[in-house]
């Protein structure tokens, strides 16, 4: 079974960082000076999902801003993806985002092929398409649960 946690130590940040630096630098060429920042060592909250197995397969990070709660920097190695992983991480982050900042409005900057997968899990597109690192985004906010 895929699980998905906040990060404990710096084994398991090492690990997300270089999941990420395998999707978005080598894959996608995101500079890496853009792909990582201050956030990483200071604010931002991490997460690294594993494999049934243990192996390390995706990572996420969110954070608090002006505008209410940041998702960013969601990543799942390519042997990894379609099979839940994604929607694992997601609703992990979101289950302590809920818990700490249930007011908060929670948003993220989603990639072109990436949102339909955020529309399944309640998030709307908000205002103009916008380029980021040379990729086409849009920014997308979620809309909780009534029952919540």
């Amino acid at each position: 079974m895929i699980s998905a946690e906040p990060v404990s130590d710096l084994r398991d940040l090492d690990a997300a960082f270089t999941i990420r630096e395998t999707v978005f630098v080598h894959e996608q060429g995101v500079p890496a000076d853009a792909e990582y920042d201050v956030h990483d060592r200071t604010d931002a909250r991490h997460y690294l999902a594993r494999a049934t197995d243990g192996t390390p397969c995706g990572a996420a990070r969110w954070r608090t801003t002006e505008n209410g709660v940041k998702l960013e920097r969601f990543a799942v190695l390519p042997e990894f993806r379609n099979q839940a992983v994604g929607s694992v991480l997601l609703k992990r982050v979101l289950e302590d985002v809920q818990h700490e900042h249930p007011e908060a409005i929670v948003y993220l900057n989603a990639q072109l092929r990436a949102i339909p997968f955020y529309e399944r899990h309640g998030f709307s597109k908000v205002g103009d398409q916008f380029t980021e690192c040379d990729i086409e985004h849009f920014k997308m906010v979620w809309n909780r649960p009534e029952h919540q």
